[in-house]
């Protein structure tokens, strides 16, 4: 502290007479002006000193706030680490309930810590896979061959998973775009709608009359999933993979299916009413008694499909030369504006009619 003030002193007092003196150079000047030109210099070099002062005192406090700013960073993640346990550790709890309530504290962790974010997706995806497994594990889950009219909505059967499975919908569509397995999985009746599940691998999966309405499945994989009165409508499935897939009974009503793929899948019965079926692959797919009133098939693959029996009318768009009559397909008066499904969540507990291609 002396030394400073020594250093300050110097500077006021002493130097600004010698500066006076060099710039003279030896000329001769009355003492008045000699003292006015030293206190020019005086008030200049006060104010160098006084502006130095103001920066190291600007930068201190920058670099204070910094230092505070990790140590609440530090704390901030010490604190999200400590929740970010305790709810895994909730997940494996007995109860339903405390399961639950871990699966929200991810998700409210996953909102609040964009570092997070990807390993609670993957908790979630591995949560659905260990306790909803295709075929079923336990006596708590209804058999694979049971009928789905008495299979109860994945809400009140695993009320967890219904939870979990949302919860990945939401986080997934900020997420980059990234393979996410959630194959084998029991989804029979979930509660999908408006979720987005792109870039998720579901082969093999139930989702047997599942609500997945106006979903994002853009490159999802449905390799041989069984996906029979699925409700599907106005969902995205661009580019995705559903081949061998089961889809009886599935209702598809203005859904984007452009660029999907589609060989070997089981369609009959399913209802394509209005859908969007540019470039898509129906290579060996069973379409009998399929809808396809007021469907647009403009360039899609229909090598080997079998069309026996389906539906069309005036405003279907087949492909380039493809022989409708040639192919079975039955010549019908198209219905019209399909009506917006404002009530879709009912489908999930809704009686699904016998397939008669069963």
């Amino acid at each position: 502290m002396l030394a400073v003030l020594a250093a300050l002193a110097v500077v006021v007092v002493v130097l600004p007479g010698l500066v006076v003196e060099r710039d003279l150079g030896g000329a001769s000047i009355s003492a008045a002006e000699r003292l006015g030109a030293v206190n020019n210099v005086r008030t200049t070099l006060v104010q160098a000193v006084g502006g130095a002062v103001v920066l190291f005192g600007a930068y201190a406090t920058w670099r204070q706030l910094r230092v505070n700013q990790e140590g609440l960073n530090a704390t901030r993640e010490g604190h999200i680490t400590d929740r970010f346990s305790r709810a895994v550790d909730q997940l494996g709890g007995e109860k339903t309930d405390v399961r639950i309530g871990g699966l929200y504290a991810l998700w409210r962790i996953a909102d609040h810590s964009a570092h997070d974010r990807e390993a609670v997706i993957s908790i979630k995806a591995a949560f659905l896979r260990t306790h909803l497994p295709w075929p079923p594990q336990g006596q708590d889950s209804p058999a694979a061959e049971a009928s789905i009219n008495s299979v109860p909505p994945l809400e009140t059967r695993a009320p967890d998973a219904q939870v979990a499975l949302t919860g990945l919908g939401v986080l997934c569509q900020e997420r980059r775009p990234d393979w996410l397995n959630v194959s084998y999985t029991d989804l029979r009746r979930a509660d999908c709608d408006g979720l987005w599940l792109h870039h998720i691998n579901f082969d093999g999966a139930c989702l047997e009359a599942a609500s997945i309405y106006q979903v994002n499945l853009t490159k999802a994989s449905l390799i041989a999933a069984n996906m029979r009165h699925v409700e599907l409508g106005t969902s995205i499935l661009h580019q995705s993979r559903c081949i061998e897939a089961d889809m009886r009974g599935a209702r598809m009503v203005r859904a984007d299916l452009s660029d999907a793929d589609f060989s070997g899948a089981d369609l009959r019965e399913a209802n394509l009413r209005k859908a969007r079926g540019h470039g898509t692959k129906f290579t060996g797919a069973d379409l009998r008694l399929a809808d396809l009133r007021g469907t647009d098939l403009t360039g899609a693959d229909l090598t080997r499909a079998k069309l026996e029996g389906a539906l069309a009318s005036d405003v279907t768009i087949w492909p380039t030369d493809f022989d409708i009559q040639a192919a079975g397909v039955v010549m019908v008066e198209d219905p019209g504006a399909e009506p917006s499904i404002l009530l879709h969540a009912a489908a999930l507990a809704r009686n699904v009619p016998p397939l008669r291609s069963a």
